[in-house]
Order: structure tokens, then C-alpha cells, then sequence
């Protein structure tokens, strides 16, 4: 039997409900995105499972979920 590829689905072990929860009602805020490389600050533009768009100065920034160690809106 085989399965049917959902690009909606998340791959197992990336998806973070709380975290996906808690960006979702941010959207369209600033926020500010701590990751082991950086930082991010600027408006959440969107948020899929696997990672979130930032615009900063109209440039969008992609982040994996996964390299996120915290959130805070600004």
C-alpha cells in the first residue's frame, strides 16, 4: 500500500504545535526571531509548518522552524 504525498503535512519530528500555534496569531506583528545564527526582527508575513516568513525592510526572510530557539513580539 502506498501513501499519498501531502506537502501540507509535516515531516516527522519538525512540527512544533505550540510554537506553529503561538506564530499563526502573530502574523502581520513584529516580531523578533532568535535562531543559532542570529536574529531576526521585522513583520511576520506567514507561517507554514516547516518555517515562517519574515519581511524586513520589504525583503523576506526565510526561517526553518526548527532552528528556532525563541520568539518575542515587538
Amino acid at each position: 500500500m502506498f501513501r499519498l504525498y501531502n506537502p501540507m503535512t509535516p515531516a516527522a519530528g519538525s512540527y512544533e504545535p505550540y510554537l506553529y500555534q503561538t506564530l499563526q496569531s502573530a502574523v502581520g506583528g513584529g516580531i523578533v526571531v532568535q535562531t543559532a545564527a542570529g536574529s531576526v526582527r521585522g513583520k511576520l508575513k506567514s507561517v507554514v509548518s516547516d518555517h515562517i516568513v519574515v519581511e524586513v525592510s520589504g525583503v523576506p526572510f526565510f526561517v526553518r522552524t526548527a532552528q528556532i530557539v525563541w520568539v518575542s513580539p515587538c
